[in-house]
């Protein structure tokens, strides 16, 4: 089981991120969980194969229409599974 950890820069908080962010993981079929944080900066945090997880990484670099993303740092790890489903926090 693979772990993406993502942090995106820009404007991606009131442009609808999350909601955009949370479908793009469920068609996944990912687990984990998408959060604003008090920096105005989105954390996405996902479980899955790797190839899946490269596939999300992907579309959050997108983001939806309104969204400015200036940079996601991204950290990889590998361990076993902690999420049920994806989940919007906050």
């Amino acid at each position: 089981m693979q772990r993406l950890h993502l942090v995106v820069h820009g404007r991606v908080q009131g442009v609808g991120f999350r909601f955009f962010v949370s479908r793009a993981a469920r068609e996944l079929q990912l687990r984990g969980t998408v959060a604003n944080r008090a920096d105005g900066t989105v954390e996405v945090r996902a479980e899955g194969d790797r190839k899946t997880l490269e596939r999300l990484a992907a579309e959050v670099g997108r983001g939806p229409a309104g969204a400015r993303i200036e940079c996601v740092e991204e950290h990889w790890e590998e361990g076993p599974g902690t999420y049920r489903g994806f989940e919007i926090i906050g």
